[in-house]
């Protein structure tokens, strides 16, 4: 009795083999375009795998009966699947999606612009051809850093620059200033209510000596040896606080 089970037709085998000689065939064509998406801070090798991938798929789903070349019909894919990757896989923060895809339409946008105008166009102008507010383009303009954050490790381009991370740290003016007035302040709130209101008009409202003994119904000597007590109080006690955080030594004269 004859065996009645069909033979497979040697179809997918004849598929199969003429798939692999189309990804065989056009790996440059994929490596070329994977190219054109380096240098954005991005591994070349990872592109390049992603582009062999849309190679593929583009030799599964290619149909030569349709009359379009298989290049032509490929570089669709394989660009589609490199700018997939980069929308997706390439953001260290990732930032709203339509901020990832506003920013790929300034990408195609912006060039075509520039031609137009004849220069690089604003992101007033920006904004009016893509019909979206100036905010959205700034933003989406700036989501470039959330892509690639410079490295702590990275220098700032010159040749004899240590990296970031191993440059001295440096004293921002103001901030020594600042720990005196903290300092000041705290041990002035350790006098007498009339201490106080004395320093207060003499060196904040700027009141002369004879202004501050008419006020205070004395003389004006007296105010001068009232000022000089306090004073000498004062770098006692601001002696005494630095003395016991020994940062450099100030005196009451300097941060007064």
């Amino acid at each position: 009795m004859a065996d009645s089970r069909k033979i497979p037709a040697p179809h997918g085998q004849i598929r199969q083999a003429f798939e692999n000689r189309l990804v065989l065939d056009y790996l440059d064509l994929a490596e070329s375009l994977a190219a054109r998406f380096a240098g954005r801070g991005h591994e070349r090798e990872d592109l390049i795998q992603v582009a062999y991938l849309g190679l593929v798929k583009a030799a599964r789903a290619f149909d030569e009966s349709r009359g379009t070349t298989f290049p032509g019909f490929a570089a669709p894919t394989i660009t589609g699947e490199l700018k997939r990757y980069l929308r997706d896989r390439c953001w260290v923060v990732r930032p709203p999606r339509r901020i990832q895809l506003l920013r790929a339409e300034l990408l195609r946008t912006e060039p075509a612009l520039a031609q137009t105008l004849g220069r690089t166009p604003t992101p007033a102008e920006l904004a009016r051809e893509l019909d979206v507010t100036v905010e959205s383009v700034l933003e989406a303009a700036a989501a470039v850093s959330s892509m690639r954050p410079d490295s702590l490790d990275s220098s700032d381009g010159r040749d004899d620059a240590p990296p970031a991370a191993e440059e001295p740290a440096v004293q921002e003016p103001g901030f020594e200033r600042l720990e005196e007035v903290m300092c000041l302040t705290r041990v002035i709130a350790e006098l007498s209510a009339p201490e106080r209101a004395l320093l207060y008009r003499r060196y904040f409202c700027g009141e002369s000596q004879t202004e501050l003994g008419r006020r205070f119904g004395v003389s004006q000597m007296q105010i001068s040896r009232r000022l000089s007590r306090v004073l000498v109080q004062l770098q006692r006690r601001l002696t005494e606080t630095e003395s016991q955080s020994n940062p450099s030594p100030r005196t009451a004269s300097s941060t007064s």
